[in-house]
C-alpha cells in the first residue's frame, strides 16, 4: 500500500518503537518499573518507546509540537500542528505478559485530526487512517460493524480500577448496558478497543477517565471507517470530558441513551 508523506513518516517511527516494545515484552519480568499512581504503572519500554517517536518525528517535522502520554505537552514553532502521542498504551497488559497493547500517534493540524496509526508490536497489526481517505488494518480497508440491534452486539468498555473513576457511576452504566447486550468486553488498551470498533470486531465502545492520547488515533480510525464518535453527552467535547462512546450510527444513538439513563443514580 502506497502512504503519504506524513503517514510513512508515522509509520517508520512506530515500527521502530515497536522494535524497542517487542523486545522488552519478551523480558517484561525483569522490566525496571516504577509506580506512577495506584494501579497505573509506567515502565522503562514506555520511556524507550516515547524517546524513539519524538526523536524520530522531530527529525521529519522539526517544528511540530507534542503531546505526549510521559513527556506532557511541547509547543511546536509552529503551533497549529503537533503530535499526539501514547507510546504504549495498555502498560498493565504489557507488564503481565498480555499481548494486547498498542503503540498509538495521531497529527493535529490547526484542530483537526489528519493522521493516526496505531500498532500492537505483539501480533503486528497496524491500523492507519488519514483524513478523508479510509481506514485500514494491514493494508486491508475497514468498516464499522453494521449490526444495528443492541441485543446482537459486543460492547467493549474501560472498567475504573484502584484510585481512578467513578466506580459507583461505573457499576450503574455496566448494570444498564449489560442487560441489553450480547456482550461486554473489557481488553485494558483504549486505543486498540477504539481500532477494533472501526475494523468492526466491537460493535460500540464507551468510557471515561481518558487522556487525548489514549483516544485521538483511535478517533479518526473510527471517523475514516464510517462510524459515530462522541463524548457521552452526545456532544464534540471529548478530549475536553476525557470520554468517549463509538460506533456505528444505530449503535452509537442507542449507547449514548443507555449511558444517559445510567447518570442518575436511583432514589432509595
Amino acid at each position: 500500500m502506497a502512504y503519504s508523506a506524513i503517514m510513512n513518516v508515522m509509520v517508520n517511527a512506530v515500527m521502530k518503537a515497536g522494535r524497542s516494545l517487542k523486545r522488552d515484552f519478551a523480558e517484561a519480568e525483569s522490566l525496571l518499573v516504577s509506580r506512577k499512581g495506584p494501579g497505573d504503572f509506567v515502565s522503562a519500554a514506555d520511556k524507550k518507546s516515547e524517546k524513539i517517536l519524538y526523536e524520530e518525528l522531530s527529525k521529519a517535522r522539526p517544528t511540530y509540537g507534542f503531546l505526549m502520554e510521559e513527556g506532557g505537552e511541547i509547543i511546536g514553532e509552529d503551533p497549529t500542528c503537533r503530535w499526539i502521542i501514547d507510546p504504549l498504551d495498555g502498560t498493565t497488559n504489557f507488564l503481565h505478559g498480555i499481548p494486547a497493547f498498542a503503540i498509538s500517534v495521531a497529527v493535529e493540524r490547526q484542530g483537526r485530526l489528519d493522521a493516526a496509526v496505531i500498532f500492537n508490536p505483539a501480533t503486528d497489526d497496524l491500523y492507519t487512517a488519514e483524513r478523508g481517505s479510509g481506514a485500514f488494518m494491514n493494508d486491508r480497508r475497514m468498516r464499522v460493524s453494521g449490526r444495528v440491534d443492541l441485543h446482537d452486539s459486543v460492547i467493549a468498555t474501560g472498567i475504573p480500577h484502584l484510585g481512578r473513576g467513578q466506580h459507583s457511576l461505573a457499576l450503574r452504566e455496566l448494570k444498564h448496558v449489560m442487560s441489553e447486550v450480547s456482550g461486554i468486553r473489557r481488553f485494558g488498551a483504549a486505543s486498540l478497543d477504539l481500532a477494533w470498533v472501526a475494523a468492526g470486531r466491537f460493535d460500540a465502545f464507551w468510557e471515561r477517565d481518558l487522556n487525548a492520547w489514549d483516544m485521538a488515533a483511535g478517533i479518526l480510525l473510527i471517523k475514516e471507517a464510517g462510524g459515530f464518535v462522541s463524548d457521552v453527552n452526545n456532544r464534540d467535547k471529548i478530549f475536553e470530558s476525557g470520554s468517549i462512546v463509538a460506533g456505528n450510527e444505530t449503535m452509537h444513538r442507542n449507547l449514548v441513551a443507555l449511558l444517559k439513563r445510567a447518570k442518575t443514580p436511583p432514589r432509595s
